[in-house]
């Protein structure tokens, strides 16, 4: 499942709603620098944020070692539908 929201603020929080039957989930954002806080929050609902790579610099190095960039989610993609 990949939500897709320019800015995050609490709206991430409507990715959990919108799929609530899927475990594992990405939110796609153009957002830099969103807290710790609220991204320890998205862990621990298992939703991994998704970034483009340029924008991982604005995170603090412990969040930028959990981002996943768009790339990364491709590869994710395809080596699931392999399956």
């Amino acid at each position: 499942m990949l939500g897709v929201k320019s800015t995050c603020k609490d709206r991430w929080r409507q990715v959990l709603a919108e799929a609530d039957r899927i475990d594992d989930k990405h939110l796609l954002t153009l957002e830099a620098a969103i807290s710790t806080h609220q991204t320890n929050e998205m862990q621990a609902k298992r939703l991994q944020l998704v970034l483009p790579r340029g924008l991982h610099k604005t995170y603090t190095a412990e969040q930028q070692t959990w981002l996943m960039d768009v790339a990364g989610f491709t590869k994710l993609v395809r080596e699931r539908q392999k399956v």
